[in-house]
């Protein structure tokens, strides 16, 4: 079928996959509140719905309830998970920087983000302030994924230590550490058509020599950007940018 016309800024809804597979779908809960209260949608305007595991659907309302809104399906697309795929293991940095970072990532296309409590990281996610956190991150994501248009959510993991990041650099199909005085430039890297390639930007404070070492007995490439000297909540964005372009996916 073909697509609808196009229309400026269409929203983009979220639903658990599996939801999109009916000619008809209400919107209820924080979804549909969002829509009927926030958006004021009424029948006859243009609304698309993503399940975040890889089903883009346009769709036009029919119905708006107090904190709900019917949307007659009209068309529905499956995308296969993008290859190569691109995580980005971020230190936790100093107060919102953190949300910051998964939303200009999550923007780019970036399909991972690995919370990193590095050596030098101010910021510790511990107990309930690490769940916390967490939870803000994984949002912030889904809001970024659904102004976006993004077929597929990126997954946000649980915090990790150095030792578990190594581990994660080992099994990468290319592993790349941000480092300004590194010796490679990123855009001039041999990169793999599949598997992970994995980024990793470390803390406002630098990364740690023992740190450094670390990821490079696991495997990991030190590559700068370019002459200048980003913050740590930007320079996981313009590094996926640099790469991306360097894929087929851009």
């Amino acid at each position: 079928m073909e697509s609808l016309a196009p229309v400026a800024g269409p929203p983009v809804f979220l639903v658990t996959p599996g939801e999109l597979s009916g000619p008809v779908l209400t919107l209820t809960g924080p979804e549909g509140h969002h829509a009927a209260a926030v958006r004021r949608l009424r029948a006859g305007e243009r609304a698309d719905v993503s399940d975040g595991a890889g089903t883009l659907a346009e769709g036009v309302v029919t119905a708006v309830g107090k904190d709900s809104v019917t949307i007659e399906i009209r068309v529905t697309r499956a995308f296969a998970p993008p290859q190569p795929r691109l995580v980005v293991a971020q230190a936790l940095p100093k107060g919102d920087r953190g949300e910051l970072a998964v939303e200009l990532m999550t923007e780019v296309g970036v399909d991972a983000v690995l919370p990193w409590s590095a050596e030098r990281s101010i910021t510790r996610w511990q107990g309930d302030r690490g769940e916390r956190a967490l939870a803000k991150w994984r949002s912030t994501a889904r809001e970024a994924a659904k102004q976006s248009r993004r077929a597929w959510l990126p997954e946000i993991a649980a915090p990790a230590s150095t030792a578990a990041l190594a581990k994660r650099v080992s099994g990468a199909a290319c592993a790349i550490v941000l480092e300004a005085d590194a010796t490679y430039k990123l855009h001039q890297l041999e990169l793999p058509d599949s598997g992970d390639i994995m980024l990793i930007v470390g803390p406002e404070g630098g990364i740690s020599p023992a740190e450094r070492a670390a990821l490079r007995a696991a495997g990991a490439i030190e590559a700068r950007l370019g002459p200048t000297v980003l913050r740590t909540s930007t320079a996981g964005a313009v590094g996926a940018a640099t790469l991306l372009t360097r894929t087929a996916r851009w």
